[in-house]
């Protein structure tokens, strides 16, 4: 059974222990935040994660989504976008126009919670990644089929690269070598270049430098993120679409193999695929599961799912860790909350309400 009082204590000895050794810096806050992004309200909500309450509420702009901490913690970068929602079922004829004022990467000021700056950066921004210097930010145009590379801190625009139709999930290679893209695939021959199915996709490889595309690589049906392997080499790509992961060797530009994932109490939909995160020693990959409702953990080694926490909350798509790795994190769109389990139980055990529609998350701890 859950004790609040006993994971209260536990918690704050292992926060205390873990600043203790790190000498705190001022960039470490106090208490452990989650930063998460508010597609519907416009806003970023700051999660006191240690005691579950919602402590702020920061105006970005339009549509937040994709967001992270800059590499000295002390800015929080946010993908905002002027395009309506959509999702299945929306019939597309009937939105407002875009606002492409309101397309840009929204720059948060950590210490004053204040939006300072929108840079931008092209239509329909939804997800970025930062290079390992912190000196250029690549973030993906959705509805451009872009990839649009900005130059910090300045804003500056260095170029841009045409990429798969719908880029997503946008990651940097730790050794700063290579930028990759998810996306639906590129037009066949003969085919209609604004038709995308849901059933092809691929993850652009670029230099980063230049931009230039070195190579495509198949993924499954409408890939959406990409986490590295320890060796940072083995890449993991969600596939929404295909229930699965498909494991890249990246020097190699190939993929390797496919995990098929599952749910312990199946859901209509099954398993939908979205974020990933590494566990700290690189055993396990957490995968949120979308319209699944659940996480599935994933044996990095093995390339065998192991396990399934089920009902995590609806739709769960931005996902963290703890620094320690012990707690998960997830942002739940229509149950309009932030989930916190415990993987040691498995029990969540906390759930902190946003209100609007939790995308993403990036986590200060």
């Amino acid at each position: 059974m859950f004790r609040p009082a006993l994971f209260l204590l536990a918690a704050s000895c292992g926060v205390a222990c873990s600043r203790a050794e790190r000498k705190v810096s001022p960039s470490i806050p106090a208490t452990p935040l989650a930063y998460v992004s508010d597609e519907a309200s416009g806003n970023v909500a700051v999660v006191d994660v240690l005691h579950a309450t919602l402590v702020a509420s920061i105006p970005v702009g339009k549509r937040p989504r994709g967001i992270k901490l800059s590499p000295d913690r002390s800015l929080l970068y946010v993908a905002l976008s002027g395009s309506p929602r959509t999702g299945p079922g929306v019939d597309e004829s009937k939105l407002p126009p875009p606002d492409r004022s309101a397309d840009g990467i929204g720059v948060v000021d950590i210490a004053t919670r204040k939006l300072t700056r929108t840079i931008p950066c092209g239509q329909d921004p939804e997800t970025f990644d930062i290079a390992p210097d912190g000196k250029t930010l690549y973030v993906s145009n959705a509805e451009t089929a872009e990839l649009t590379a900005l130059e910090l801190p300045s804003g500056r625009v260095l170029g841009t690269a045409h990429v798969g139709r719908e880029p997503e999930g946008v990651t940097v290679r730790a050794d700063g070598k290579y930028v990759y893209v998810t996306s639906r695939s590129r037009p066949r021959p003969g085919e209609a270049g604004d038709v995308p199915s849901e059933q092809d996709g691929e993850v652009t490889a670029l230099d980063p430098r230049t931009l230039v595309v070195t190579a495509h690589i198949p993924a499954g049906p409408r890939p959406r993120s990409i986490v590295f392997a320890r060796d940072g080499v083995t890449a993991f790509v969600t596939d929404e679409m295909g229930a699965k992961l498909t494991v890249l060797d990246t020097d190699a530009k190939q993929p390797l193999a496919d995990i098929p994932l599952h749910e312990n109490s199946p859901t209509h939909t099954g398993p939908r695929p979205m974020g990933a995160v590494l566990s700290p020693d690189g055993k396990l990959l957490y995968v949120s599961c979308g319209r699944g409702g659940s996480v599935a953990i994933v044996d990095t080694q093995s390339r065998k799912q192991v396990r399934s926490i089920d009902g995590v909350g609806d739709r769960p798509w931005g996902i963290s860790l703890s620094r320690d790795g012990s707690m998960l994190y997830t942002a739940n769109g229509p149950s309009l909350d932030l989930s916190i389990t415990n993987l040691a139980t498995g029990n969540i055990e906390r759930r902190v309400t946003i209100g609007g529609l939790p995308w993403g998350i990036a986590l200060a701890d």
